[in-house]
């Protein structure tokens, strides 16, 4: 219990801190063009790319969850590794076919765009990013569905830079570990506090509404969480009814920890 206060103690006072604009902002939004080219000058060249998505997340989920949870994991991530900083949340993914409508794209709100305009999104803002001086380049993606393009972009610019002068080399990662804590490290974590794999669920279940709550309780609709039998009619793929901050702010801490692990290790290797 101290741990989880302490915990959320820091994830206030880091997100005033974060979300506050000005010259110290982490986020590159909140900068002045001057103020962005000195940060890089002063060693800020690592750059996170936020990728979230916007889509049902049943009845009791708002539909930016992903918007929402990656930003603030960005900012965490940029201040834990030191020397980075977060571009703006990519809201706008790959969801599935629009006619005929798939997946959740069968429920209102839910914004899909093609993989090769995704990837084309990716790609640019990579090179943009490369212009102005960042020497890596992060893509952080909280949906699974476009962990492929994320890959495949990075997989292509880094083929493409690699022949450049030791000194300008620039790399693009995408490191699967950020989605895998998510989707897999924190349900086994969830799985060793005696919740069921049909409770934690793979959409809206325990465990995605606890990381929501986490991130802000406004998320969430405390007075629409269905169970089980609500299924795919409500877009509810687990049982959130007994999702928690607490539950969730473990969570979001495996997530930041695991991803700055990798990454440190990544960018010290190049």
């Amino acid at each position: 219990m101290r741990r989880a206060c302490l915990w959320a103690a820091m994830l206030l006072w880091c997100g005033a801190a974060m979300s506050a604009p000005g010259a110290d902002s982490l986020y590159i939004e909140d900068l002045t063009w001057t103020e962005l080219r000195d940060r890089v000058r002063s060693g800020a060249t690592t750059i996170l790319v936020p990728i979230g998505g916007t889509e049902q997340n049943g009845p009791h989920m708002v539909l930016g969850k992903h918007n929402a949870r990656v930003r603030l994991l960005a900012g965490r991530i940029a201040q834990s590794l030191g020397q980075a900083l977060v571009a703006p949340v990519l809201a706008y993914v790959p969801e599935g076919s629009i006619e005929p409508p798939a997946a959740h794209m069968r429920f209102p709100g839910t914004i899909s765009i093609p993989e090769p305009v995704f990837e084309a999104v990716l790609e640019s803002a990579a090179r943009s990013f490369r212009r102005h001086g960042f020497r890596d380049v992060v893509f952080l993606g909280d949906h699974g569905g476009y962990q492929a393009s994320e890959q495949r972009v990075a997989a292509k610019l880094n083929r493409e830079w690699a022949g450049k002068s030791a000194g300008s080399t620039v790399r693009v990662h995408a490191p699967a570990e950020f989605y895998q804590a998510a989707a897999t490290g924190y349900a086994q974590w969830l799985a060793g506090k005696g919740h069921s794999r049909d409770e934690i669920g793979t959409h809206a279940g325990l465990a995605d509404t606890s990381l929501a709550l986490a991130v802000d309780p406004g998320l969430v609709r405390k007075d629409r969480l269905l169970g089980p039998k609500a299924g795919e009619g409500e877009g509810v793929w687990g049982d959130p009814r007994r999702a928690s901050v607490e539950l969730g702010q473990a969570g979001l801490e495996q997530i930041v920890t695991k991803t700055v692990a990798n990454l440190r290790a990544r960018i010290e290797a190049r």
